[in-house]
């Protein structure tokens, strides 16, 4: 766990129960609003509020514009499609929304039209949701009924399984489950476990998860930078323990139950968020998405 110090984050009580990569996220989400020019793939600038920066938040060296331009495209491409995949599935009538590792997530605050209709559960660290409950409370946004904060502590105690079912998750209907920027953290049998829950919901649900690519498949101009950034996870304490290649996290879905499956690469992102830009914005070639649906008669969770 960061400090408040390395976070560097000023004046707000208990920041240091939050992820520095939860944290890092939020401000990347707020940096394209900030420096890249219009349009914008996602304007969110609610985690930023939420994490309170102080001023020269954009001084940090991890929120260096050139430096860090296309893990932010990658950070709002993929937020932006799980976004898009939510509402699609809302119009044909999914009422569940799960985000595994949800972080400082806000769609529910930024569109609250949509999230409103919908049953959202955010599940992340139990000092991690209490941190994120006081700051919506304190900053006038509150916790409306329809979203449930659950904190899972992930290595002891109740599975996230169970916490979702308790706090009102219904298994017998379909739901979209979005898991970003989490596999990499995973070992391969964890992930797999975690995709076999999935797979075991109503049919009709939806599961879309980010991954992260093997060094020798990423862009050659990437290589460098992103080998830097898996040493610096490593000295942090938090490794990347599985990268997978597309037909690897296609087999996994299938493996683990899933029906239906297909890549989203990298190069989609860049085409169907990122054409015709001025400034050359694109996402990185290190991560891309695999979306898996249920079909068939559910099985027993």
């Amino acid at each position: 766990m960061e400090t408040n110090h390395a976070n560097g984050i000023d004046g707000i009580d208990g920041v240091d129960s939050v992820d520095g990569t939860a944290l890092r996220t939020a401000l990347w989400r707020a940096l394209h609003v900030r420096v890249d020019p219009a349009p914008h793939v996602l304007a969110d600038e609610i985690g930023l509020r939420l994490a309170a920066p102080g001023a020269g938040w954009t001084r940090r060296p991890d929120m260096d514009p050139s430096r860090t331009s296309r893990t932010r495209a990658s950070i709002v491409a993929r937020a932006r499609f799980i976004e898009d995949l939510v509402v699609e599935k809302a119009g044909e009538g999914v009422t569940q929304y799960v985000l595994l590792g949800a972080g400082l997530d806000t769609f529910a605050q930024r569109r609250p039209g949509t999230a409103a209709g919908l049953r959202v559960f955010e599940v992340d660290r139990p000092a991690t949701q209490a941190w994120k409950r006081r700051r919506l409370t304190e900053l006038g946004l509150g916790v409306p009924e329809w979203l449930r904060l659950v904190p899972v502590d992930f290595e002891e105690g109740p599975s996230w399984w169970e916490r979702l079912v308790a706090a009102g998750f219904d298994p017998a209907r379909p739901a979209v489950v979005a898991c970003a920027g989490v596999l990499m953290y995973l070992t391969r049998e964890a992930a797999a476990a975690t995709l076999s829950q999935v797979a075991k919901l109503a049919p009709g649900s939806t599961l879309a998860t980010t991954f992260m690519l093997p060094l020798d498949l990423v862009a050659a101009d990437e290589r460098r930078a992103l080998d830097a950034t898996r040493k610096a996870a490593q000295a942090a304490g938090t490794p990347f323990v599985s990268l997978y290649s597309p037909r690897e996290m296609l087999d996994l879905a299938h493996e683990t139950g899933f029906g239906e499956a297909r890549h989203v690469s990298a190069t989609a992102f860049a085409e169907r968020y990122f054409a015709g830009r001025a400034d050359g914005l694109r996402p990185s070639s290190a991560e891309e998405l695999l979306v898996a649906t249920v079909q068939g008669p559910p099985r027993t969770p």
